[in-house]
């Protein structure tokens, strides 16, 4: 029953009938959607294997353990890669995001029939394949490397940065542009004067955000051969060397936290 205030009193309101029975199928056919998902994964699981998962992930810490310093020494290149992709991706999608979030606002666009859509197609396109999905693509068109990392960071990036940046023009305060305007501005003028102002501290925030992101993504695009420190991680699992996997792990899990920190004071420096 729902809960209405009137003159500072709770008063208790009886739902309508139809209100009630509608609430009710709903709880019911999220209750049926639950019970169906759990048949279909029971299915599909071996229990005696997640029985047994606790044993081998014991197993499995204790031969990670000592960590192999050691192998210290031939992670600072693929380290120093995986910090290139994010960054080099970071900025090759600034340079198209930003043009393609002006083409998808309403309050920018020069055309909302024909190019506007045309820029909601490449934010959502570039959304939806995840980066080692772009990655894998890359690599068997111009080969392992660096190289596809970058891209494939950049083509997952574009669309986020496009879709939030759009976002933040269509929010911008409208009396600001009609000020421009009231002076005999051009169209280029009163984007640049009223509007960019208002969203380049979404912009930076944006920015930054999106690289800390890909620190994180290009850590793993190595497993699928796209260069970085992932690469050497995939390569001491292939061989079953646990100890230099841990000292992956610990360097991946430095590095993030590191983006993690950088990020968050330059977000509270500029916003």
């Amino acid at each position: 029953m729902p809960v209405a205030t009137v003159a500072g009193t709770k008063v208790w309101q009886r739902r309508a009938r139809g209100t009630q029975f509608a609430i009710w199928l709903g709880w019911l056919a999220a209750t049926l959607v639950v019970v169906l998902s759990w048949n279909v994964i029971s299915e599909r699981t071996m229990w005696m294997f997640v029985e047994d998962a606790h044993v081998q992930a014991a197993d499995l810490l204790g031969r990670m353990v000592p960590p192999r310093w050691s192998y210290m020494d031939r992670l600072w290149q693929p380290l120093w890669d995986t910090l290139n992709i994010a960054t080099l991706g970071t900025l090759i999608a600034i340079v198209f995001g930003v043009p393609l979030a002006f083409l998808a606002a309403r309050n920018t666009t020069p055309s909302r029939l024909l190019v506007r859509p045309v820029a909601l197609f490449v934010i959502v396109a570039s959304r939806s394949i995840n980066s080692l999905i772009w990655a894998l693509l890359l690599v068997s068109i111009i080969g392992p490397g660096v190289l596809a990392g970058i891209l494939a960071i950049a083509f997952r990036s574009v669309g986020f940065i496009g879709k939030l940046l759009y976002e933040a023009l269509e929010e911008i305060d409208d009396s600001a542009v009609e000020a421009i305007q009231a002076t005999g501005a051009s169209r280029p003028q009163v984007i640049g004067y009223a509007m960019v102002p208002q969203v380049m501290p979404a912009f930076a925030g944006i920015s930054v955000f999106r690289w800390d992101i890909n620190i994180r993504e290009s850590t793993v695009l190595g497993l699928v051969g796209a260069g970085g420190i992932g690469l050497q991680l995939e390569a001491s699992i292939s061989q079953l060397a646990w100890r230099e996997a841990s000292v992956i792990f610990l360097v991946i899990l430095v590095a993030v936290l590191a983006s993690e920190w950088l990020s968050a004071r330059i977000r509270h420096a500029i916003i």
